[in-house]
């Protein structure tokens, strides 16, 4: 039994239809973590479909209720085969967005997956149901090929991930001798191109805020108050336009990074941007001195996600009593977190802008990680890919979004790795999400050369002590 057999293996599992059979089975799973009534659900997905199947791999495996109360169950899994093998930590996120049912384009249905040429359609299939049921699918290969699988393998499936992982890291403090490890490697998130693979090693993080100006009560008939009340929707414009420039160059000091090193801009040398089925990049917008890839994976960005001021749906000749913008810091390491909302407040208010109210979302975000490129276990792991490959994969210091990896590198200080089995057009969080199946088969090829190689002995792995 070799390598190879291991690969074909996961590859037949493709070709004779089980990934697509049983990744329908997964999206059929309403496991909407946003929506209160789905709540039952969320413990059915690890009880029926993950449970099973992982003790059946030879995990020893419990569900944990979430200590936060806005979260749903996690499941923790032990595969150990010898106290001298290194232990690899994988994770993977069963929840999903709102269904969005009405949205989805004529023919398709979120928890139905739907196959149309290349494309399998359905919620979770991107976000994350595909990304773990891959990596489930090639350690059974491994294990399959060579009879064990050479490491000591540990999992955690949460069901929070799109609420903000609540309850997460509380997990993690609460069982962290559980989940001590050499290593993560899991799968989350896009591809730089659907037919090269991508290996990242964190993500940027994320704050969320709205910003609020009420003047008073009411609204008030335009004729006979236009030029004597204060418009908040028109301060409030003035407000955000101090932010960023008209390219959207952020003019907050301290919200300005001080991590793009050369080494970073090394990494980000040459990756593309641009291509696939995404809208095209303005190649005119954020900050000028930087080269796109270096503004998307190495710097900050500001969005304004919503406004409103008055009734959008229903316009009446009326002034506005107060306007609302929710606004979103993307930020990378190099960013005080603990500043963010500080900062804002002292530049609004040295524009005159004390009016102005922050509310953060109670719901934040992830911190901003990142792992150095040049790393032992990065090498590893784009090492075996290009193995598998033939082709060296695109390596990103951080994910361009958001995702829970601080858990694994504050709390549990691993050095983290990610294999992402989606791509950027797949329309994640929005209706019409899918895979695509060449996709899927080559990462089930990657990951059972991943997983082999890990467990071969015939390997140096980075040592404990390189992390």
């Amino acid at each position: 039994m070799s390598r190879n057999t291991a690969i074909d293996a996961v590859t037949e599992y493709f070709d004779e239809g089980l990934f697509q059979r049983e990744l329908a089975g997964l999206v059929a799973y309403k496991s909407e973590s946003q929506n209160p009534d789905a709540a039952p659900e969320l413990l059915r997905y690890l009880k029926e479909a993950m449970l099973p199947r992982l003790e059946k791999l030879g995990f020893a495996c419990e569900i944990i209720d979430n200590p936060d109360p806005r979260g749903g169950p996690l499941l923790i899994g032990e595969r150990h085969e010898g106290d001298a093998l290194p232990t690899v930590l994988t994770y993977g996120h069963g929840d999903v967005i709102r269904a969005q049912e009405t949205m989805w384009r004529e023919g398709l249905a979120p928890f139905e997956l739907i196959e149309e040429g290349d494309r399998l359609y359905g919620r979770g299939t991107a976000d994350n149901k595909g990304q773990h049921l891959i990596n489930i699918a090639a350690l059974e290969a491994v294990l399959a090929t060579r009879g064990h699988l050479g490491f000591n393998n540990r999992i955690v499936l949460e069901m929070s991930e799109e609420v903000g992982s609540s309850g997460l890291a509380d997990v993690f403090r609460m069982h962290k001798n559980r989940l001590t490890a050499d290593v993560l490697i899991a799968s989350d998130g896009p591809r730089l191109q659907p037919e090269v693979a991508t290996v990242f090693m964190g993500s940027r993080g994320g704050v969320t805020f709205d910003l609020e100006l009420t003047l008073r009560e009411g609204a008030h008939h335009s004729g006979n108050w236009g030029g004597l009340l204060a418009d908040p929707a028109i301060i409030l414009a003035h407000a955000l336009a101090t932010i960023t420039d008209q390219r959207g160059q952020i003019l907050i000091e301290e919200w300005r990074p001080d991590s793009l090193t050369d080494d970073v801009r090394a990494a980000l040398d040459g990756l593309p941007v641009a291509g696939g089925e995404g809208p095209d990049v303005d190649v005119d917008w954020g900050e000028q001195s930087l080269t796109p890839a270096e503004r998307v994976y190495g710097w900050n960005s500001f969005a304004i996600l919503a406004m409103t001021s008055g009734v959008p749906e229903a316009p009446v000749n009326a002034i506005s009593a107060s306007a609302r913008a929710t606004c979103q810091l993307r930020y990378v390491v190099g960013t005080d977190p603990q500043d963010i909302i500080p900062a804002l407040r002292r530049h609004l208010d040295a524009h005159g802008y004390e009016a102005v109210k922050i509310h953060p979302h109670d719901r934040g975000f992830f911190a901003a990680t990142r792992l150095d490129p040049k790393h032992p276990w990065v090498g590893f792991v784009t090492d075996s890919i290009q193995r598998t490959t033939g082709k060296a994969p695109h390596v990103l210091p951080n994910l361009a979004g958001s995702l829970p990896n601080d858990s694994f590198a504050d709390i549990l200080g691993l050095p983290t790795v990610w294999v992402p089995h989606s791509y950027r057009g797949c329309s994640q969080h929005a209706p019409n999400e899918h895979v695509l199946k060449s996709l899927s088969r080559d990462a089930l090829r990657v990951m059972a050369g991943v997983f082999w190689d890990l467990g071969a002995g015939d390997t140096a792995l980075p040592s404990k002590t390189g992390r």
